[in-house]
């Protein structure tokens, strides 16, 4: 194929793409009411199922109540009269793409399927599904894990008995798509690590010799995807992120003993 009809085959894997992740966004806006009522709300609310585990762990462990979350019953406002309407279209879109991500995937591995040879296609068998594991166990653990810790850690912060938390339908939207789908999308380090240890870009080796560095930049990234600051947000997600570094250079590492026992037995 010449680079136009590279061009043209990516036209369509991006067309067809975009329209499954349009079916879902039409999926959601149609049930948009109940979606902001029963799922986006939730970690907003003192009922949610990660309060209730964190109590029981907490007195498993026989701590009493020291890692109990009290819970909020936070209230949120729109101050402008697009607010709420722009808001659905952003989650009908956003849930859209979450609910087509290992469609999206296949239609990006099916351009780039034809360029591996048939030993590399036969390694990389199963990566849509690890792809699409990783991501959405990081949308779920943005969700259950993260997003309860920031809710509970800004309702109860307070500067003066004077003022009110009331922040925006919008905003805290914003900060919700953040702590999911960029926490689902940086859980993908350990695949992106894989493969450019096959290709023979990185090794175990250069990443142990730069660990330090990868923590900070970890640490960067994590103050970047998540919506805050605070040293708790910051923790609760750099610490998976540095164990899927670490897992990283387990990959690598098997990876680059496979790749000299090969290099071996070719010599």
């Amino acid at each position: 194929m010449s680079f136009i009809d590279h061009l043209e085959d990516l036209r369509w894997h991006v067309i067809r793409s975009v329209i499954a992740i349009l079916i879902g966004a039409v999926v959601v806006f149609i049930y948009a009411r109940d979606i902001v009522d029963k799922v986006l709300f939730a970690p907003a609310d003192n009922s949610f199922v990660t309060y209730k585990w964190l109590c029981d762990l907490s007195h498993s462990l026989g701590l009493g109540n020291a890692i109990c979350l009290a819970g909020v019953d936070a209230k949120f406002q729109s101050n402008t009269m697009t607010g709420q309407f722009i808001s659905t279209f952003t989650i009908a879109f956003i849930g859209g793409f979450i609910v087509a991500f290992p469609y999206v995937f296949w239609e990006f591995w099916k351009f780039v399927r034809p360029a591996l040879s048939q030993k590399e296609l036969k390694k990389t068998r199963g990566v849509i599904f690890w792809v699409s594991l990783l991501f959405f166990t990081g949308v779920l653990f943005g969700y259950y894990i993260l997003t309860p810790f920031m809710v509970n850690f800004y309702f109860s912060y307070t500067l003066s008995d004077k003022i009110v938390n009331l922040p925006n339908f919008s905003d805290y939207i914003e900060n919700l798509i953040y702590t999911t789908v960029g926490i689902g999308v940086l859980f993908q380090m350990p695949l992106l690590v894989m493969v450019l240890a096959r290709v023979g870009f990185i090794t175990a080796k250069f990443l142990k010799k730069y660990r330090r560095h990868a923590f900070i930049i970890i640490l960067i990234a994590a103050a970047i995807i998540t919506p805050s600051t605070d040293p708790f947000s910051l923790t609760i997600v750099t610490i998976p992120l540095y164990l899927l570094f670490e897992a990283s250079i387990i990959i690598a590492s098997r990876i680059n003993k496979r790749q000299a026992k090969e290099e071996k037995e070719w010599s």
